[in-house]
């Protein structure tokens, strides 16, 4: 299956954040959506970035005066961000998202033709449309059994 089927079934309307967004905007953001990551883009369709949770996380384990100062809330959120971001296209396979996610040991996958935004996809849709795969495959077998093959 290619990615753009995960899109089309799920909609290709993406969360962006703004370089300069504080990471209390984008705490707030990442709890409004319910999602675990956002793109970061000055314009909403050039990549710049992806933040997600785990950034949050490792940014405020790293500050030691977080009690003091308030922490990394205030801080834009391009000093947490991941700058070098993986990327997939629409016509990819699903397992090469999966493969992806698995080697760089992350759960968020911007979408992009030619550079420009066109969506994302988490490792819980691939997931999902990998179960899907082998339950099918798994009705076919079980269909071939017991016509008698």
């Amino acid at each position: 299956m290619k990615i753009s089927a995960i899109l089309a079934a799920k909609g290709a309307d993406t969360v962006t954040i703004a370089p300069d967004a504080s990471v209390s905007e984008l705490i707030t953001l990442l709890a409004d959506h319910g999602i675990g990551a956002v793109v970061v883009s000055a314009d909403g369709h050039q990549i710049d970035g992806i933040v997600s949770e785990r950034d949050v996380v490792r940014a405020m384990a790293a500050d030691p005066d977080a009690g003091r100062t308030g922490g990394v809330r205030p801080r834009p959120v391009s000093a947490i961000m991941t700058a070098h971001v993986a990327t997939i296209a629409p016509d990819d396979d699903v397992d090469h998202a999966m493969q992806l996610m698995t080697a760089g040991r992350f759960r968020h996958l911007p979408v992009a033709i030619e550079g420009s935004l066109a969506g994302i996809v988490s490792i819980g849709d691939v997931v999902k449309v990998r179960l899907q795969a082998l339950e099918d495959e798994r009705a076919a077998l079980v269909d071939y059994v017991t016509r008698g093959g």
